[in-house]
């Protein structure tokens, strides 16, 4: 155990003073720690403990890169960076506006909407956020909405980019804890629109109080809703094909990918919204951004064999079950751990650190890990917009030149509270997150 606690703080100095990529600081940990518990040697270069971990780190290399199910990764970023450069997202917002901009408010709730229309295809929500800031806050600032409003119903809608599926942290948690994507895709769908219902609450809850934050904007007729609605059917079209073909078992979520991939290729093309060298750049854009998630997935799962061969899971469950505490009241302890972590980690880093470490204990406690998972991945959108480091709002200030960080993190308190409302129904409802995947595959 000490040197697991060792090589937990040297991945703590790495990441937050030398400020090594994660991918690398997890990677070395993971490769070091498992040569010192083979009994380390620096006399030989080429003995057994040093074979053994180099033996650990190129099967890991090698296993991931050929893995096939891992190709759903790159298909889905591909998927939501054509969308993006399809101008999609100007259409869900203008389709929202169209049914809410009449209300008090109701440029911000067009706002979450569209938030939420365009990461059930995009599946990223710095994306999201950075995307959709361009979108609206030019008509929130016409319309004289407060800064604090307007920002924080942008950054609090973009966090449902990473539970709304397909979602690409929902694929790594599944790939990391071998928990099948199609059932944690099912479960992500009612308490991602939970949120979007939340998150609309917490903008009426401001404009009540302060009615001259969220001015109404202008009513539309009939006529007009309905050529808004035609001009997002592109996106609808995508979503029904590529998550009713997962739920209802017609393709896998890999072939989805590939499937939504083309799709959004063929829309993009269609709405000549897309040039030879865009699409190009979504390539390059695509390749990169994948790159990075595989050497991050690679880092992860070496720290996770060093933590595991160390006996940190099996360790961790005799503690538990020494103190005997109630298996929910394990669960509220993890949340709190994940909620003062989300101060200063970002998403994808807390979720690689801690899933490896909690989800031994928490599938031997008799939770479901479809249902666990749910609840990381709300914990973790809390983290999204929570000081310091809340990454969504720093993405919103560093496109929103004149808006300053503290004034979006003053927003989001409402939206801040209505994650954590969220989050205690799903922990407490089970079926919230459950129904789907129950009555779909049993």
């Amino acid at each position: 155990m000490s040197v697991v606690l060792i090589g937990f703080a040297v991945l703590l100095l790495l990441i937050l003073v030398i400020r090594m990529p994660i991918a690398f600081a997890m990677g070395v940990v993971g490769f070091f720690g498992f040569a010192i518990l083979q009994g380390l040697s620096f006399d030989n270069v080429l003995s057994f403990r040093w074979t053994a971990a180099l033996t650990l780190a190129s099967s890991r290399v090698i296993g991931t890169v050929q893995d096939y199910n891992l190709s759903v990764i790159p298909l889905f970023i591909l998927m939501g960076n054509l969308v993006t450069r399809s101008g999609l997202s100007q259409e869900l917002y203008n389709a929202s506006y169209a049914f809410l901009g009449h209300r008090k408010g109701g440029l911000a709730m067009s706002t979450v909407l569209a938030c939420g229309g365009f990461s059930a295809i995009c599946g990223s929500s710095l994306a999201t956020s950075a995307t959709m800031a361009k979108v609206a806050m030019p008509p929130m600032r016409k319309f004289g909405y407060a800064d604090s409003l307007a920002t924080a119903s942008i950054a609090a809608g973009g966090t449902l980019g990473i539970l709304i599926p397909p979602s690409v942290i929902l694929v790594i948690y599944g790939l990391l804890t071998q928990t099948s994507i199609r059932e944690l895709f099912a479960a992500g769908f009612i308490p991602g629109m939970l949120g979007i219902f939340l998150y609309m609450c917490a903008v009426r809850f401001v404009v009540w109080r302060n009615p001259a934050a969220g001015p109404a904007g202008e009513r539309m007729g009939f006529k007009e809703r309905m050529t808004a609605l035609k001009s997002i059917w592109g996106v609808l079209l995508l979503f029904i094909i590529v998550m009713g073909g997962i739920y209802l078992g017609v393709f896998t979520p890999t072939e989805a990918a590939g499937i939504g991939a083309g799709g959004a290729l063929i829309i993009g093309l269609s709405r000549r919204s897309l040039s030879f060298g865009g699409i190009f750049e979504t390539l390059v854009d695509t390749t990169r951004t994948s790159a990075m998630l595989f050497c991050v997935v690679i880092g992860a799962f070496i720290f996770s064999d060093f933590i595991t061969r160390a006996g940190l899971p099996d360790a961790l469950l005799n503690f538990v079950t020494a103190l005997e505490l109630s298996p929910m009241l394990v669960i509220m302890a993890i949340l709190v751990i994940y909620i003062i972590l989300g101060m200063v980690f970002e998403s994808l880093s807390m979720l690689l650190l801690t899933v490896p470490v909690f989800y031994p204990l928490v599938s031997s406690l008799g939770f479901d890990l479809v249902w666990f998972g749910i609840v990381v991945v709300v914990v973790t959108e809390i983290s999204l917009i929570t000081p310091p480091v809340g990454m969504n709002v720093f993405v919103l200030s560093a496109v929103l030149k004149n808006v300053k960080a503290g004034t979006i993190f003053k927003g989001v308190t409402p939206f801040w509270c209505a994650d954590i409302i969220r989050l205690f129904i799903i922990v407490f409802i089970v079926p919230v997150s459950m129904f789907l995947p129950n009555f779909l595959y049993g």
